[in-house]
């Protein structure tokens, strides 16, 4: 795995083999900044952002967002493997003061009082793994995202995640065996 642009472009990213992770394609990470940087219906500037990487495993999501000027990422991982994978990750490219590792579930994370507010939320939760829309409505209780944001789901391209009163879905794209969703919290 490496990098696929910004100023950490073609740096290589440690990664583990393991049933409970999968790393995001790079195929389909390139689809997402693409989507993001020149999408009219997401308006919304990568560089600058803060960011929450949600069942981040060993950060390739976040990783890219600080290559491509990310201000800063909180990246949320319980698997103590994948979370020090992501740390050696950070400090192999010298980007370790441009994230923070939480290492707790992810609801407990949410429920601590949040003085941080994101532009971009990133949940890439396991694909038989429905409690993501629980921390989704913890979110938007807290109000803990910008007026200007943007949640990207990545799901099995065949589930049929029932998000109706919590999120829009703006952008669906499916590749393979994914399914990634571009929304944004309802009023």
């Amino acid at each position: 795995m490496r990098i696929i642009s910004g100023k950490l472009k073609g740096k290589p990213i440690a990664f583990i083999k393991s049933v409970t992770t999968r790393p995001l394609k790079d195929s389909v990470k390139e689809s997402i900044f693409n989507i993001i940087a020149h999408s009219n219906l997401l308006n919304i500037n990568l560089e600058k952002s803060n960011i929450l990487d949600l069942y981040s495993g060993i950060g390739s999501f976040g990783l890219e967002c600080i290559s491509r000027g990310a201000n800063k990422i909180i990246f949320v991982e319980r698997n103590k493997n994948a979370a020090e994978t992501l740390n050696k990750n950070l400090f192999a490219l010298s980007i370790e003061n441009k994230a923070t590792i939480i290492t707790e579930e992810i609801i407990d994370f949410l429920n601590r009082k949040q003085s941080k507010k994101f532009n971009i939320f990133f949940l890439d939760p396991p694909f038989v793994d429905n409690n993501f829309i629980e921390e989704l409505k913890l979110i938007k209780q807290k109000k803990i995202y910008k007026n200007n944001h943007v949640i990207i789901i990545h799901r099995e391209r065949k589930s049929s995640d029932n998000f109706t009163k919590i999120i829009k879905p703006i952008i669906i794209k499916k590749y393979g065996r994914s399914k990634i969703i571009f929304a944004k919290f309802l009023d």
